[in-house]
């Protein structure tokens, strides 16, 4: 490296440049590595869990489109909302995030999967739990809703569960490496500053090369 400080600190600028250019773009992607098959299971899971029984025999698709059998079956709104749910964030979001390695896009499957599950276990609640209108038993009690827990409906909460705790490890992963890249610029820049007080300060390079 030169002696010269201009030539040093042009030297010096075009690292931080450097530096700065794989800082963005760590900012911008993911790298899921290993956890990209995962993930990538647990999407076909999703996908499985809309065609399998919701509750009876009313699966996923017809629990989304609220077809006369969902209506039949007194599909709620939280059983609703919670298919939606797995469509947007875990079938297609994270499918979107896998392809195109996008950290906001992780971000956002990494909420609504958040969100998904909480749904979920609300929709498990409410098959079996009876509802305002629900139909009275032989012994006056009131029953839950005719169907109760189909397979759909577990497999859909277990996939949601893997999503999120998998999308988090992927997120904060990525916010380690930034970090590191954050530090590692910065503990550049003040060795640098350190190296052009020297050179610009005879006195005190030459006390330091007669100590």
């Amino acid at each position: 490296m030169s002696n010269d400080p201009a030539d040093s600190q042009s030297e010096f600028k075009q690292f931080e440049a450097q530096l700065r250019k794989t800082e963005k773009k760590v900012a911008g992607e993911i790298d899921p590595g290993a956890r990209a098959v995962v993930v990538a299971v647990a999407v076909l899971v999703a996908v499985v869990s809309l065609a399998l029984p919701h509750t009876g025999s009313v699966n996923g698709f017809d629990v989304l489109s609220y077809n006369a059998a969902a209506q039949e079956a007194h599909v709620t709104i939280t059983s609703r909302v919670f298919v939606y749910l797995v469509l947007i964030f875990g079938i297609v979001v994270s499918s979107l995030a896998l392809v195109t390695r996008r950290w906001v896009l992780a971000w956002i499957a990494l909420c609504g999967s958040m969100v998904s599950v909480v749904a979920g276990m609300l929709a498990w609640w409410t098959r079996t739990t009876p509802g305002l209108n629900a139909a009275t038993g032989p012994d006056g009690r009131l029953l839950p809703p005719p169907g109760g827990i189909g397979a759909g409906l577990i497999l859909g909460i277990v996939a949601m569960a893997v999503l999120a705790f998998h999308w988090a490890r992927v997120v904060w992963s990525r916010n380690a490496y930034q970090l590191v890249l954050e530090t590692q610029r910065r503990e550049a820049a003040a060795r640098e500053d350190e190296r052009m007080r020297r050179l610009t300060d005879p006195t005190r390079h030459e006390d330091e090369s007669g100590g």
